[in-house]
C-alpha cells in the first residue's frame, strides 16, 4: 500500500479540521424537535492516510418543550425517557464535544472545524439550533460549509445511501446497529477516510501532488462568514 506522509490538517483543507458528526432526533425540525443523540469523530493524517482519532458520544435529554414525533422515535428505536440511556443536557453534551474538537484543532493548527456528514445540512441544523438554545458562544464549526459523504459516495461509488456507499467502499455494515449516532458517525468517518485516501493515492500514481493550500495571513480559514455567525444564530 502506498504510504502518505503524516502531517497536520493546517494546509490540507484550507485550514479546516474535518469532524464527522451524526445526530439522532425526534423529528425533522431543528428548532422544535428534540435532539436525542450526538456523536462527533475527529480525524488525523497518519502515514497510511486519513484515519479516525477520537470519538465523542452523548445521549441527550429532550430540551424543555421539545416535540417528540412518534414516527421518528419508532424509526430510531430511541426511548427518550429510558434511564439506562444516562442522558445529559444539551449544554453539557455540546460543551464536552466542542472541547474534543478544539483540542484537535490546536493539534492540527486549524482555525475552524468543518462538519462532515451524510447529508450534513440536517446534522448541522440541529447542532446550530442546540447552540442557540444553550447560549454557547464560539461554536467551532463553520456555520454553513460542510463536506457531504452522500455527494462524494455518489461520485466515487455511484451510491448515495450510507449503508450502500459503506459497503461499496469495502467496509462492514451492520444494519442492526444503524440509526445510532455513534455507529453511523464512525461508519461515515471510515467512509470519508477511505474516499480521501483513495483520491490521494490515485493522484500519487498519476504523479500529481496532493492539493495543499497556502496559509492566508490575517484571514480566517474558509468562505467569508456573515457578521454574528458565531453568536449562536441558527
Amino acid at each position: 500500500m502506498t504510504q502518505l506522509a503524516a502531517r497536520p490538517f493546517d494546509r490540507r483543507f484550507r485550514g479546516f479540521l474535518p469532524v464527522v458528526v451524526d445526530v439522532e432526533t425526534a423529528g425533522f425540525h431543528a428548532q422544535t424537535d428534540a435532539l436525542l443523540e450526538i456523536a462527533a469523530v475527529t480525524l488525523r493524517i497518519a502515514e497510511q492516510g486519513l484515519e479516525i482519532e477520537e470519538t465523542s458520544h452523548h445521549h441527550l435529554e429532550p430540551f424543555p418543550g421539545a416535540n417528540l414525533d412518534p414516527a421518528s422515535l419508532e424509526f430510531t428505536g430511541i426511548d427518550p425517557y429510558n434511564p439506562l440511556r444516562y442522558p445529559v443536557s444539551e449544554h453539557q453534551a455540546l460543551q464536552e464535544m466542542f472541547k474534543v474538537v478544539r483540542k484537535a484543532m490546536r493539534r492540527n493548527a486549524c482555525q475552524r472545524a468543518i462538519l462532515v456528514g451524510h447529508n450534513p445540512f440536517f446534522d448541522l441544523s440541529f447542532v446550530k439550533a442546540a447552540v442557540h438554545r444553550t447560549g454557547i458562544r464560539n461554536c467551532p464549526f463553520h456555520p454553513f460549509s460542510t463536506f457531504d459523504t452522500a455527494t462524494l459516495g455518489g461520485l466515487i461509488y455511484g451510491q448515495t445511501v450510507l449503508s450502500r456507499a459503506v459497503q461499496a467502499a469495502g467496509l462492514a455494515w451492520n444494519e442492526s446497529q444503524a440509526h445510532s449516532a455513534l455507529y453511523d458517525a464512525e461508519r461515515t468517518a471510515q467512509l470519508f477516510c477511505t474516499m480521501v485516501n483513495r483520491w490521494e493515492r490515485m493522484l500519487q500514481r498519476c504523479g500529481e501532488p496532493v492539493p495543499m493550500s497556502e496559509p492566508e495571513a490575517g484571514r480566517e480559514a474558509g468562505p467569508e462568514m456573515p457578521r454574528g455567525a458565531w453568536r449562536g444564530k441558527p
